[in-house]
């Protein structure tokens, strides 16, 4: 007996334990990477408190991952601890296109991407398991989560009561497409002409950094993924900009529609690159303060954006 308990743990308990460190501290990173984002994207100011149950349930996760990822930020300055307990804002940081999401490997987002399109085709059904994932796109359980942790976070997937998962509404016609387009283009225009309209200056100028970056070269690097994120956290910046929350709620949730529509249109990186300019237009004539300016100018790009990418699913079809 005793020489039994000698041998306790057994040497396979140090590897296991290694290796569940290193994946609790994984998804730390990932889901630290992921608040950051959500400070930059929301123009959280310093002091803002971040409470643990909240950030969970908005990242889908338990609050041990959540609070793992708030003590890292924590190290690095970004967060700091509140008097009464727990963490707030200490810095804005600067949001990038470059920032890791749930899943940051090439083979890893490929099998993201083709998710994305097989969804699209209507090859996966409304309702998946989990296990049926897995053998799909031959995922292990860890893998899975946390492709489905990504997914759910950027709205497009829910997990179902008991088991299972369900993918929600998104666009999939390029008549329900067009359409979205010509709402932003009556939307967003008249987002700048709202009484309630305030330049948030440090939200614009990150998203300049960000389109900045892009253009020197990111844009060639970057997956349709970060693109598409870099893109609308503009588009929304703006809109929030208005103090409209219906038409701040409108855009995110058409956003939510066309994500995956846009994934099919982003291997023209040209033409993105050519549309990162136009941002960085766009938000400078924001910062001069040429409001009216802006808003013609963004009624165009949104229309020559509508008519480059309607031609370029025509000619998919032809093909």
């Amino acid at each position: 007996m005793w020489s039994t308990l000698r041998w306790w743990p057994p040497p396979e308990a140090a590897h296991i334990v290694r290796t569940a460190s290193r994946a609790s501290r994984g998804l730390g990173e990932l889901l630290a990477a992921q608040i950051e984002q959500l400070i930059a994207r929301e123009s959280l100011s310093a002091g803002t408190p971040l409470v643990e149950r909240a950030l969970a349930a908005r990242l889908r996760v338990s609050r041990s991952p959540v609070r793992e990822a708030l003590r890292l930020l924590a190290e690095r300055g970004t967060v700091g601890p509140r008097p009464e307990g727990g963490y707030l804002v200490r810095r804005r940081p600067k949001a990038s296109p470059l920032t890791p999401g749930f899943v940051s490997e090439p083979a890893q987002e490929a099998i993201y991407l083709k998710i994305s399109e097989d969804r699209l085709a209507g090859i996966l059904p409304a309702r998946v398991s989990e296990n049926d994932l897995m053998r799909r796109y031959g995922l292990t359980k860890a893998q899975l989560g946390g492709l489905l942790r990504r997914i759910a976070n950027e709205g497009w997937i829910e997990r179902l009561p008991g088991h299972g998962w369900r993918f929600l509404p998104i666009l999939t016609s390029a008549d329900t497409y067009g359409q979205a387009y010509r709402f932003r283009i009556l939307i967003e225009p008249a987002a700048m002409h709202e009484p309630g309209f305030r330049i948030d200056e440090a939200a614009l100028r990150t998203c300049l950094a960000e389109q900045q970056t892009l253009i020197d070269g990111a844009v060639k690097r970057v997956s349709p993924a970060q693109l598409f994120d870099a893109n609308t956290r503009l588009h929304e910046t703006i809109a929030a900009c208005s103090g409209n929350v219906f038409i701040l709620e409108s855009l995110k949730r058409i956003n939510r529609l066309r994500r995956l529509m846009e994934y099919r249109k982003t291997a023209d990186r040209e033409a993105a690159a050519r549309r990162c300019r136009e941002h960085k237009t766009l938000i400078e004539l924001l910062l001069s303060g040429r409001r009216r300016a802006a808003a013609d100018f963004i009624g165009r790009h949104l229309r020559e954006a509508a008519r480059e990418k309607a031609m370029g699913h025509a000619a998919a079809l032809d093909d």
